[in-house]
C-alpha cells in the first residue's frame, strides 16, 4: 500500500509515503501520462477531518485494484477551493504537474459551492458516509441506558453534550428536544466545549453518559464504549460526499472508486470507523471534456 500526503500550497510537493515505515521526501507529482505497464494513479484531495476515512478506503481499493496507486492531498476546505479555482484558471486542475481526480472536503457545503462554479461535475458524485450521533459511556461502567428512549426516562442520568456553537452541539440539541429532554430536564445536562471535553467529563465522573459523533467515539474506544446509535429521524445526520473534478483525466477509474465507496466493501470500512451509511450514486453520466 502506498499513499502520498501532499501540500497543495507548494509547486514542489512534499510527500509522505505511507508504507510499513514512514519516510519523508520532497518531489513533484508526476503527470497523468504513464508508460505501458505503469500503475494508474488516483489523486484524491481531501480535508484533515476525512483523511483517516479516505486512507482506509484507499488501502482497500488498492488491494482489489493492484494496478492502481492512490495518492492523497490533504488540505483545508478553504485552501482546497482556492487551489482548484487557481488551477481551473490555468485551463486544467493540477497539483504541481499532476492531475486531481476526486475531491472529498470536510462538508457537503463545499461541494455545493464548487459545483456552482463548475469545478466539480454535479452528476458524478456519491454520498459515501454520514456522521451519526451515538451514546457513549465509560468503558468501566457496567449498567447503562439501552437506548436513547430509555435515557429520556432516566432523570438521574447526567448527560455530557457539546456546546451548540459546534456541529455536534447543534445536532445533539435537536436530538434532545425530540426526546423531550428540555426545560426542567436540562438540569441533568453537563455542557462541554467539544467532543474532547465530553470525554474528560465522562472519565472524571462529572457525567454518566455522553453524546458524540460515531467516528470520534471509535477513536476513543479504549476509554469509552458505544451503547447505541441515535435514531436518524430525531436529528439530521451530517452527509459527506465525494465528487469528480471537472477535468478528471481518468473518468472510468474515478467512477469505479465512486461505486466502491458505496459498495458493501467500502461501507464496511466506514462502519468500522464509526460512520453511518452512504447512498450509491443514482447514475454515472459521462461528460465529454471540451
Amino acid at each position: 500500500m502506498r499513499i502520498r500526503w501532499m501540500s497543495t500550497a507548494m509547486v514542489g510537493v512534499c510527500v509522505l509515503v505511507g508504507t510499513l515505515s514512514i519516510t519523508v521526501g520532497c518531489t513533484p507529482v508526476r503527470s497523468s501520462v504513464r508508460e505501458a505497464g505503469a500503475a494508474r494513479v488516483l489523486v484524491i484531495v481531501t480535508s484533515p477531518t476525512m483523511e483517516e476515512a479516505i486512507v482506509q478506503l484507499g488501502r482497500v481499493f488498492e488491494a482489489s485494484h493492484p494496478d492502481v496507486r492512490v495518492q492523497l492531498s490533504v488540505d483545508t476546505s478553504l485552501d482546497l477551493r482556492r487551489t482548484v479555482a487557481a488551477m481551473e484558471n490555468r485551463g486544467r486542475s493540477f497539483i504541481g504537474s499532476g492531475p486531481i481526480h476526486l475531491v472529498v472536503p470536510g462538508g457537503d457545503e463545499v461541494i455545493t459551492r464548487m459545483e456552482q462554479k463548475y469545478y466539480l461535475l454535479p452528476e458524478a458524485k456519491a454520498l459515501y458516509a454520514t456522521e451519526r450521533l451515538v451514546l457513549v459511556v465509560p468503558e468501566s461502567l457496567s449498567e447503562a441506558p439501552e437506548s436513547f428512549e430509555a435515557l429520556a426516562t432516566m432523570p438521574d442520568v447526567r448527560i455530557a453534550i457539546a456546546d451548540q456553537k459546534t456541529r455536534l452541539g447543534v445536532e445533539t440539541s435537536r436530538l434532545l428536544s425530540a426526546l423531550g429532554i428540555d426545560g426542567a430536564e436540562r438540569a441533568r445536562i453537563d455542557l462541554a466545549n467539544d467532543q474532547a471535553g465530553i470525554l474528560d467529563h465522562l472519565l472524571s465522573g462529572q457525567a454518566d453518559v455522553g453524546i458524540m459523533f460515531g467516528q470520534d467515539a471509535v477513536r476513543a474506544q479504549q476509554r469509552v464504549r458505544v451503547v447505541v446509535a441515535a435514531p436518524t429521524g430525531l436529528y439530521r445526520p451530517i452527509p459527506h460526499s465525494i465528487a469528480m473534478e471537472r477535468y478528471c483525466p481518468d473518468r472510468p477509474l474515478c467512477e469505479e472508486f465512486l461505486r466502491f465507496v458505496t459498495s458493501p466493501d467500502g461501507q464496511s470500512v466506514l462502519k468500522r470507523l464509526g460512520y453511518g451509511p452512504g447512498k450509491p450514486p443514482e447514475s454515472m453520466v459521462r461528460v465529454s471534456i471540451p
